[in-house]
């Protein structure tokens, strides 16, 4: 049994503490450029980037990032990165240009935004029971694999 598991289509929470974009950078789910250039290639696989600063004649002027792609984890979850750039975007060394599993657009996201209300509901919330909307069972809004 495990406590929490990534969504199928996780959110940024809409208000957040600002350090969202942080700890999804430090979990290692989300791919930062190694250096500053313009993308090349990208498709669902890898990302292609030339570098355009200056660089050492030792070293190559082109980093290649390989994606995970629905892969399992230790807790028998699913590991999925999606690019975020196109060809022709100009990247910035540690900008964020994929993101992972539980990360949105470079931010820690964790479930979704809904709409919620705590009040009593003739008795089908008694102690810790919950309802939920079929829209939301239907629309697989917290569905994870």
């Amino acid at each position: 049994q495990r406590q929490a598991v990534p969504l199928i289509t996780a959110e940024a929470p809409l208000v957040g503490t600002g350090m969202e974009e942080v700890v999804a950078r430090d979990s290692g789910a989300a791919i930062g450029a190694r250096r500053t250039g313009i993308v090349d290639q990208v498709d669902a696989t890898r990302i292609v980037i030339r570098a355009t600063e200056e660089t050492d004649p030792s070293k190559s002027g082109v980093d290649i990032y390989n994606l995970r792609k629905f892969q399992r984890s230790n807790q028998n979850t699913c590991i999925n990165q999606r690019p975020l750039v196109r060809v022709g975007d100009s990247v910035k060394a540690g900008e964020i240009i994929a993101d992972g599993p539980s990360t949105d657009l470079g931010e820690l996201a964790l479930g979704r935004n809904v709409l919620v209300a705590f009040m009593p509901w003739m008795g089908y919330n008694f102690e810790d029971s919950i309802l939920i909307s079929e829209r939301v069972v239907r629309d697989d809004v917290f569905t994870s694999i």
